[in-house]
């Protein structure tokens, strides 16, 4: 067999209530004194701020906040956020938020190295960095996936996604508080959901890096994802639904991060940075799209998770009539989620077309190294067509 060398973090809470009960227990497990709270303005207009900070200062930890955090966050915001932390020598970073507000936390955590900007660390090896303790909790229903690798930069003059992959950057604590989740609306509910379902779907189906570990966690977590999707959003306070929703989404980020996803993020990449469409929405968009594209080299795989999640309605079918079934079922979890799945709704425009998929081609080629299947300029342009 293959070696395999697999990273996680080393502590995950997965308990309702817990960011109120146990952050401040955890600050002092790490002897943390001076936190900063890093997230953003919508994070802290619900309350969630409040109960985090009001848990660490009853543990006797100082508090500071940095809610300026913005979807695609530029650098000089992350450069602001460390600048306050390294202003009061803080020795926790808290993450809690989505993705932007996490990815600016791990990379605020390096903050006692020597460097000037973020910039000088961007593409360069920081495994011999010092790490600030990080306890992160995403509140974007199931984004537990931010416990692994990826912090993510955007350079928007570029348009471009940056990641950074080291374990040095891994949050120490990963909180998966569902209650912190219950205030989320409809749409973000649904996005997430589903981009989690493409993490889950694209470490199982990955061309290069797939593996039996990431396999067991990519296959567990779609079964939880998948079984649960339609009770959170009709039922948004079902607590013990989006618990399993957090927690499968958390299995499918240590998933995808040890096997990489593929051609769906390559494909939603240029979306989100040039259009600013939600990543979970943009990878919701072009899913099915490229799943069918790849049914030449990926149906066994696909009908494998199409009857995990589906056993009743695949029994006695073929792989290529399972796969496809299990497509046609993500179309309908998107087209009855309210969000919107045309690129016009979204106004994006077929002019709009050819850029994105030169974007995709001559920036996001590992992606498709990835994929299940190769993708020729041409190809990556009919899947946008299709929903154009």
């Amino acid at each position: 067999m293959t070696g395999i060398e697999f990273y996680t973090n080393g502590h995950i809470v997965s308990e309702a209530d817990s960011m109120r009960q146990k952050l401040g227990v955890l600050a002092k497990q790490h002897s943390a004194t001076s936190a900063i709270i890093i997230t953003d303005a919508g994070i802290s207009e619900l309350g969630y701020v409040d109960i985090a900070q009001q848990s660490l200062q009853e543990a006797g930890v100082n508090v500071v906040v940095f809610d300026n955090v913005v979807p695609d966050p530029p650098i000089e915001i992350v450069e602001s956020a460390i600048e306050l932390a390294r202003d009061n020598q803080c020795d926790l970073i808290i993450g809690l938020g989505g993705g932007s507000s996490i990815d600016t936390a791990k990379i605020v955590a390096l903050y006692p190295n020597d460097f000037q900007s973020v910039n000088d660390i961007l593409d360069k090896d920081i495994s011999g960095f010092k790490k600030t303790t990080t306890i992160c909790h995403t509140d974007h229903c199931w984004y537990g996936r931010r416990v692994y690798l990826c912090l993510r930069d955007y350079r928007k003059k570029m348009a471009v996604k940056k990641a950074i992959y080291t374990p040095k950057i891994l949050p120490d604590v990963a909180i998966l508080d569902a209650t912190l989740t219950l205030k989320l609306p409809r749409h973000i509910t649904a996005a997430t959901a589903l981009d989690a379902m493409v993490h889950c779907i694209e470490a199982y189906t990955s061309r290069t890096k797939k593996n039996p570990i990431s396999d067991a966690l990519a296959l567990k977590g779609l079964q939880m994802l998948w079984n649960n999707f339609e009770k959170v959003l009709n039922k948004g306070n079902d607590i013990d639904a989006r618990a399993d929703m957090l927690l499968g989404s958390t299995l499918a980020g240590i998933a995808f991060v040890n096997a990489s996803v593929a051609a769906v993020h390559g494909l939603s990449y240029p979306l989100s940075i040039n259009f600013h469409i939600p990543h979970g929405h943009a990878n919701a968009l072009v899913m099915c799209g490229v799943f069918t594209f790849n049914l030449s080299e990926a149906a066994p795989l696909y009908a494998e998770l199409a009857r995990a999640v589906m056993p009743t309605q695949t029994a006695g079918m073929t792989d290529l009539d399972a796969a496809t079934s299990f497509i046609s079922q993500l179309k309908m979890f998107l087209e009855n989620s309210g969000l919107k799945y045309r690129l016009s709704e979204l106004d994006i425009t077929k002019n709009d077309i050819p850029a994105l998929a030169g974007i995709v081609i001559n920036t996001y080629a590992r992606l498709i190294a990835t994929n299940p299947k190769d993708m020729t300029l041409e190809e990556v342009t009919a899947i946008y067509e299709e929903i154009a």
